[in-house]
């Protein structure tokens, strides 16, 4: 496909041309600098102004002053050319092993504050590659990587659904989950063991699994039991502590409310939930061909310290 007039006018030659007629104020000027003869470096410029449709300079004075549009142009002209200049930088760098770009899914249970922490300490390698942060839940966290639309994923319970083939797995810890109420939910007042009956009779609070394949999974909801679905952990945990229902936690997150006195964990008769959790990423059929930025992640997943603060460093600031 040829390339149109008003594209070809916006060549980097172009715009150089358009920046030393105003930079010297006189074409004669531009001209020497650029070793050109004035008469062509006068069609040029009208060339391009033709091709635009607009005025570029201001003739009726003696300084050749650039219009408004040209002001805009010439502007907009600089941040074309510095975005060709990192572009250029960029193809080196991905050409050095880097992915042009690297999409990360993080569950629920994902400490965001540690994923940042993460994401800051990979920006200091002034790496080349774009991250793109993805929210998942339950099912949909392995989903997307197995559908492609991940490269990593954070956060994966061991029984979600089967991996795959390609599909790498490492251990990121154990979650333990406890049942908890507001201080002024009924089920705050009960003196035993909660029966699975007895908690079915109130409202739970879920967080909606992201999957795009059916109704996704759900945890320790009844028959016919009523629903609030909320879309991450954060709403859950905000949705109990203002007794809306009740439900499982994440006892690293309700913690510090727990100790505050603003939620109540209570004994439930089912067992104790304590779920191990992984993380996992497409392993290329040729090791060799893994990029350098999926390795940079995997290094640091492999920290104890690391799997321990995505886990549990909840409220760290």
């Amino acid at each position: 496909m040829a390339i149109s007039a008003t594209r070809a006018a916006l060549s980097p030659e172009n715009l150089g041309l358009i920046e030393a007629v105003a930079r010297l104020g006189s074409m004669a000027a531009a001209a020497r600098e650029l070793g050109m003869v004035p008469s062509a470096l006068t069609y040029r410029i009208r060339q391009i102004e033709d091709a635009l449709d607009v005025l570029l300079f201001d003739r009726s004075a003696r300084r050749a002053q650039l219009t408004p549009a040209g002001a805009e142009l010439l502007r907009a002209g600089r941040y074309l050319l510095e975005e060709l200049d990192a572009v250029a930088r960029r193809v080196k760098r991905v050409a050095t092993g880097w992915e042009p770009e690297l999409t990360i899914a993080a569950d629920a249970v994902i400490a965001r504050g540690t994923l940042f922490e993460l994401a800051e300490a990979f920006y200091a390698e002034a790496a080349p590659t774009r991250l793109r942060l993805r929210a998942e839940t339950l099912s949909g966290t392995l989903e997307v990587l197995q559908a492609g639309q991940a490269d990593l994923a954070i956060g994966v319970a061991a029984n979600v659904t089967p991996m795959g083939p390609d599909i790498q797995t490492a251990p990121l810890g154990d979650i333990e989950f406890v049942f908890a109420v507001a201080p002024h939910h009924p089920l705050a007042a009960a003196e035993r063991a909660i029966s699975d009956e007895e908690r079915q009779r109130y409202r739970a609070v879920a967080v909606a699994d992201t999957t795009q394949r059916g109704r996704g999974v759900s945890h320790n909801i009844g028959p016919g039991q009523d629903v609030l679905t909320v879309p991450s952990m954060q709403h859950k945990l905000e949705a109990q502590l203002r007794g809306l229902g009740a439900g499982f936690l994440p006892l690293p997150l309700a913690q510090p409310f727990i100790a505050a006195g603003r939620l109540v964990v209570k004994e439930v008769q089912s067992p104790s939930r304590q779920i191990r959790m992984h993380y996992a990423w497409r392993q290329p059929r040729n090791a060799g061909s893994q990029g350098r930025a999926l390795r940079w992640w995997l290094d640091r997943l492999q920290h104890p310290t690391t799997q321990h603060a995505l886990l549990h460093h909840h409220h760290q600031t």
